[in-house]
């Protein structure tokens, strides 16, 4: 039954609250997601699909279907001009190469929507606007974006692409939710196979590359979105090998991430602490929510003398509820923008059980218009994520 046969099929439902009365149940995301992912998706449905064929780069060693762009944090060199580029945590360089990324990010917003909107609605208006930019992406031979990303979060002066720009992809995290519920709404022969195989040939260079080795291989927050891109893209393709690496990664990074208090030293020690924190834990969150089994048990999974991703979210939720008790200063940038409705309390919530988990996610905003925060807030639709 599609979430539109069941809220319009039951009438009385639209006159009950948003919250069940049993204990431990979630919001009827149907009726509370309705207005927001059709407002939404009634924006997108006449965009044009824009791949990174719309956009040249010309710093790029690749061609013209290979993704590019350069990392956030690296600025001309003053003492050096012209020469490599330094570091400088925390602060994004508004010159850097971006078009390729924003490009993605937007995909990444119109699809979901898209798909959510046929999912509440049945409106195939909404699903063949979805499968447009789906094929220009991963199926359109002139347009499609070649599965690899040797050239991402360059560095002038020192490389042309690295490991860690492996996680500009984690915004196809939910574009592949959206696929696989689009392909379970409107069943069409083969018709996804081919975006099926894009997904597929992506994540087997995402686990035999280089780049992606390196990526795998980080502790902090970019080997966490390594673990849940290879999850929910394992999910899609069906590659079961590949889902157990996932699995196997996520635990050594809790046992290495979270200390036995739920704090995440290693994204306290950015620039961006409190912004690092709820982006991890997201990350962490969603892992859980694709990687656990009935039990919920990867939830409470902890290493030798560390904390679980509960303990994380335990720890994170009242700097969420309240910001002013952060104990660390505020973040260099974006600062006003955080907290957002994090994913972490939805999947967590279900999970342990926390309605007060629940009433949190429900009040904090689910659309920041600010690119920075945009970029760290990747999962957008929880229709596509819960029953889904």
């Amino acid at each position: 039954m599609r979430r539109r046969d069941f809220c319009t099929g039951m009438g009385l439902l639209w006159s009950l609250p948003t919250w069940a009365a049993a204990p431990g149940t979630g919001p009827d995301l149907a009726m509370l997601e309705r207005a927001r992912v059709l407002r939404a998706a009634d924006r997108f449905r006449d965009e044009t699909p824009l791949t990174v064929t719309a956009f040249p780069a010309p710093r790029s060693p690749g061609g013209p279907r290979d993704y590019y762009s350069e990392g956030d944090y690296w600025w001309p060199d003053p003492a050096n001009p012209g020469g490599p580029y330094i570091r400088r945590d925390g602060f994004s360089n508004p010159d850097k190469f971006t078009a390729h990324r924003d490009a993605l990010i937007r995909l990444s917003r119109i699809v979901p929507a898209l798909v959510a909107a046929f999912d509440l609605t049945g409106d195939r208006r909404y699903a063949d606007a979805a499968d447009r930019h789906l094929r220009a992406w991963f199926v359109d031979p002139t347009t499609r974006m070649a599965p690899h990303l040797n050239h991402a979060q360059a560095v002038i002066g020192i490389n042309t692409g690295r490991g860690i720009g492996v996680i500009d992809t984690l915004h196809l995290v939910e574009v592949a939710r959206a696929v696989a519920v689009l392909r379970r709404l409107w069943p069409d022969g083969g018709a996804y196979d081919p975006i099926i195989a894009w997904f597929d040939a992506y994540l087997t260079w995402m686990i035999t590359s280089p780049n992606g080795i390196e990526e795998r291989d980080q502790k902090n927050n970019h080997g966490t979105c390594w673990a849940l891109q290879v999850a929910e893209f394992a999910r899609l393709t069906g590659q079961a090998a590949a889902r157990a690496q996932a699995l196997d990664r996520i635990k050594a990074l809790i046992a290495g991430q979270i200390a036995p208090d739920g704090s995440q030293p290693l994204e306290l020690a950015r620039t961006k602490p409190f912004a690092y924190c709820l982006f991890n834990l997201d990350a962490l969150a969603a892992c859980a929510h694709i990687l656990s089994g009935p039990d919920h048990g990867l939830w409470r999974y902890r290493g030798a003398g560390g904390g679980s991703i509960a303990d994380a979210l335990s720890f994170m939720a009242p700097f969420i509820a309240d910001k002013s008790r952060w104990p660390k200063p505020p973040d260099v940038e974006a600062w006003e923008g955080w907290p957002l409705r994090q994913p972490a309390l939805l999947f967590g919530g279900l999970a342990l059980r926390r309605q007060d988990y629940l009433v949190l996610w429900q009040r904090l905003n689910p659309d920041p218009s600010d690119a920075e925060l945009i970029r760290n807030y990747p999962l957008r639709q929880p229709l596509l994520w819960v029953d889904a």
